[in-house]
C-alpha cells in the first residue's frame, strides 16, 4: 500500500528487509533515516546481514509459525525505527533481535524428550524411592550406580606440547580402527575447552553400531573445571554435537562441565530403557538434581529427578581449634546454644527483612545486623540466624560444601559466629549431620549448573 509515493512504514520495511535477507540491506534502495544510518555504519550493516540470515533460516525451519514470526518482525521494526539515526540505539536493537532469533532457531533444533525418556525418568524416581526405604542416605548414589553402564570403549590421550597443552594425536592410537582414524582426521577434532589437557573416548552412545566420540578437557582454573563434548560418528566423519546451532565455527558446544571447587557435581553414564544418558548430578544443601542429558543432541527440555533431604544436625562436643590443631571441648552451655540456633533453620533463606540481633542505639550501623556478611565462592551459605550465649547475641551462618556427603562423616559443615558491632574475631565450629530423603519428584525443563545448554 502506498501513501503519497511512500509505502506504509511497517509493511514496506518488512518487505525491504525480506528482500535483503540473504546479503544484508540493499543500500541503493535505502530511503528512511534508519536505513541510511544502517548503510553508513559497517557494524550495523553486518548485524543487519546476520539478522537477515537468522530470520530467513528460522522462517524456513518453522513454517507453521510464519505468521507469528512476521508479526514479531513488524513489531521489532517499529521499535527499531524509533532509534532513527542513533547508532548506539540501533546497535542494541539489532543485537537484541539477533539474539532472540538465534535462541528461537536453537529451540527448533533442540531435542524434545519422548515417551521413552519419560519412562526412564519415572523408572529412576521409583527406584530411588524404593531404595530410600532401605537406605535413606545413599539411595540416589546406589540407584545411579545400579544403572551405570560399562561402556565398550577405546580411550587415548592428547599429545602434550611445551606449553602444557594437548593436541590430537598424529599417529593412530591402539584400539582405533582404520575407518575411525580416517573419520577422526577428517573432522578437525578439538578439545572441549580452549585450554587444558584432553582425553578422547570412542564408544557407541546411541546404539547405531557406530562409535561416537567423547572429548574431555581439564582446564583447571579457580573452579578446577572439566569440560565434556561429544561428537556423533557417521562413518566417514564425526560431527560435533550442537555444531548446527553454533553462531561461529568454533563456538562452545559443551555437553556439560563439572566444577570441582565451588560446586558439587558429578556424572554417571547410565543406561535406562535401552538408552544411554549422561546423568548429571548438581548438588546443594538439602537437594540433588539429576538431569538426564541426551549425549548427542541439544538439550533444552531435560528429564529431571529432584531428590530432597532433611538433616539431623549436630555440633560435636569435641572441636578442633581454628588456630591450633589440638582438639578442645565445648562447654555444655555453648554447645546447647549452638544446637538451639541450628534447630531454627527451616530451609535456605533469603536476605532477612528484620535484624538478626537487636540493634543498639549506637554502633556501626544497621547493615551490620541483617546478615553475617560476604561468603567465599567455594562454600555454600545455608542460612543466617541468631545464637544467644549468655546475654550476648551472635549472628551465625551455617555453611557447607554444596551438600557434599560421605558415609563416614555424613554432611560436613561449619557454623560461623560473629558479634555485630564488635571487633572480635569470628569463631567457627564444626557441624555434622546425617541426611534422609524426604521427597523424590520429577519434571521436564531447563537444566541448570554445568548442564545448562
Amino acid at each position: 500500500m502506498y501513501i503519497k509515493g511512500r509505502c506504509i512504514v511497517s509493511a514496506c520495511a518488512l518487505l525491504f528487509f525480506q528482500q535483503a535477507m540473504a546479503g544484508g540491506m540493499d543500500c541503493a534502495k535505502a530511503a528512511s533515516a534508519v536505513e541510511k544510518a544502517v548503510c553508513a555504519d559497517k557494524g550495523l550493516y553486518e548485524l543487519d546481514a546476520q539478522m537477515g540470515a537468522a530470520y530467513s533460516k528460522l522462517m524456513k525451519s518453522a513454517p507453521d509459525k510464519t505468521a507469528e514470526l512476521k508479526g514479531a518482525q513488524r513489531l521489532w521494526l517499529k521499535t527499531r525505527n524509533q532509534c532513527v539515526e542513533n547508532v548506539s540505539c540501533l546497535n542494541q536493537r539489532y543485537r537484541e533481535r539477533l539474539e532472540s532469533l538465534q535462541t528461537q532457531w536453537i529451540d527448533t533444533l533442540a531435542y524434545l524428550p519422548d515417551e521413552i525418556d519419560r519412562q526412564a525418568m519415572v523408572e529412576l524416581q521409583q527406584r530411588i524411592e524404593a531404595a530410600s526405604k532401605v537406605d535413606p542416605e545413599f539411595a540416589l548414589e546406589k540407584t545411579l550406580g545400579a544403572f551405570t553402564v560399562s561402556l565398550d570403549k577405546t580411550s587415548f590421550a592428547g599429545v602434550p606440547d611445551d606449553d602444557e597443552q594437548t593436541h590430537f594425536p598424529e599417529t593412530i592410537p591402539k584400539g582405533v580402527s582404520l575407518d575411525e582414524w580416517k573419520a577422526l582426521n577428517a573432522s578437525n577434532i578439538t578439545g572441549a575447552s580452549e585450554m587444558g589437557q584432553t582425553t578422547y573416548t570412542l564408544t557407541d552412545l546411541d546404539g547405531d553400531g557406530l562409535r561416537d566420540l567423547i572429548v574431555e578437557t581439564y582446564s583447571g582454573g579457580t573452579g578446577l573445571f572439566w569440560y565434556t563434548e561429544t561428537w556423533r560418528g557417521t562413518g566417514s566423519r564425526f560431527t560435533r554435537r550442537g555444531a548446527e546451532a553454533a553462531t561461529e565455527p568454533n563456538a562452545e558446544t559443551t555437553l556439560f562441565y563439572t566444577n570441582d571447587r565451588g560446586a558439587n557435581q558429578a556424572v554417571n553414564w547410565v543406561k535406562v530403557h535401552d538408552r544411554i544418558y549422561a546423568a548429571y548430578r548438581d548438588g546443594a544443601y538439602g537437594v540433588d538434581k539429576v538431569y538426564l542429558l541426551n549425549p548427542l543432541r541439544i538439550n533444552h527440555q531435560v528429564p529431571t529427578i529432584t531428590v530432597q533431604y532433611g538433616y539431623e544436625l549436630n555440633v560435636p562436643r569435641t572441636q578442633a581449634n581454628q588456630d591450633n590443631p589440638t582438639a578442645y571441648e565445648l562447654t555444655p552451655t555453648v554447645q546447647k546454644a549452638l544446637i538451639l540456633g541450628l534447630s531454627k533453620i527451616r530451609n535456605t533463606e533469603s536476605k532477612n527483612s528484620a535484624p538478626i540481633c537487636p540493634i543498639p542505639s549506637s554502633g556501626p550501623g544497621d547493615d551490620d545486623y541483617y546478615s553475617y556478611g560476604a561468603s567465599y565462592y567455594a562454600i555454600e551459605p545455608v542460612a543466617d540466624f541468631p545464637v544467644i550465649i549468655g546475654d550476648d547475641c551472635f549472628i551465625a551462618r551455617l555453611i557447607n560444601w554444596f551438600g557434599s556427603y560421605d558415609e563416614k562423616v555424613g554432611l560436613f559443615a561449619q557454623l560461623a559466629l560473629r558479634k555485630p558491632g564488635s571487633e572480635e574475631q569470628a569463631q567457627s565450629y564444626t557441624v555434622n549431620g546425617r541426611r534422609h530423603i524426604t521427597q523424590v519428584s520429577i519434571s521436564i525443563g531447563k537444566a541448570e549448573g554445568g548442564a545448562a545448554n
